[in-house]
């Protein structure tokens, strides 16, 4: 079957995660793209002064990009392409503040979890969701079960998160009235006595159908009744799956709280 030609392709939505120069006038981007996952392309030119590209291409906006062909690379990779053109597709506002680390740490979070060509287009969608609930700064609770719920998102795209539902060394389903642990390595656990951060069987079960349900809103609405106790279990899973690799942007913004 006939493949159609880069040249005719149609635009992918997508956000810039990451940028780092390649030569005086020239960026090349990490994209986190709807139809194809994560992608590294060449945006020749970007850094001239009359570049149309250098007011778009711009953290947690959304934007519309057509992609040419592989890259010449410095490096020897063989799957940059090149950007043929990128137009703002509308967005949330520019993060400030506290709110600007944490899009930099969901930035981060894609880019260490997700391999490249690897498309999640839900996840996509939760990112999309995220952004605005963080722009909105006032509303600290909002902001936190966003980044709960994208955190939980991402660990169930991924193949990381276990059923919530059901205990996960014995598959029993879990009672709406009794507590439990979420832990790295054994999953959904029964809470014993006195351990930190447990969560109610009910508050499980609502998170898991949240996210069968495939709605940013909806997950972010079960995380509001459970964000003390989802804060520490989530951290020590995205942690195991990294290993030894620590997070800059955390690193960063406890280094903040600390001055």
């Amino acid at each position: 079957m006939a493949t159609r030609s880069p040249r005719h392709a149609a635009p992918l939505a997508a956000y810039v995660l990451h940028r780092y120069d390649w030569s005086e006038s020239s960026l090349i981007l990490d994209l986190f793209t709807r139809e194809q996952g994560r992608l590294a392309v060449a945006a020749k030119g970007a850094k001239r002064p009359y570049s149309q590209l250098r007011g778009v291409l711009l953290p947690f906006q959304r934007l519309n990009v057509t992609l040419g062909k592989v890259a010449a690379h410095d490096e020897g990779s063989s799957d940059v392409q090149t950007l043929r053109g990128a137009e703002w597709a509308g967005g949330a506002a520019m993060l400030t503040g506290a709110a600007l680390f944490s899009g930099f740490y969901l930035n981060e979070l894609l880019m260490k979890l997700l391999a490249r060509h690897d498309p999640h287009a839900a996840l996509f969608d939760t990112y999309a969701a995220t952004l605005p609930e963080l722009a909105t700064g006032a509303d600290e609770t909002r902001a936190q079960a966003a980044l709960r719920a994208f955190e939980l998102g991402l660990l169930q795209q991924t193949g990381q998160l276990p059923d919530l539902s059901v205990v996960t060394l014995t598959q029993r389903p879990v009672r709406g009235a009794a507590r439990y642990a979420l832990l790295p390595e054994s999953g959904v656990t029964d809470g014993a006595p006195g351990r930190d951060a447990e969560l109610s069987g009910a508050a499980l079960i609502g998170l898991q159908a949240a996210l069968e349900h495939g709605s940013p809103a909806a997950l972010q609405h079960a995380c509001r009744s459970c964000l003390a106790a989802l804060k520490l279990p989530l951290r020590a899973m995205i942690q195991h799956h990294l290993g030894a690799t620590p997070l800059r942007t955390r690193q960063a913004m406890a280094d903040l709280q600390n001055l």
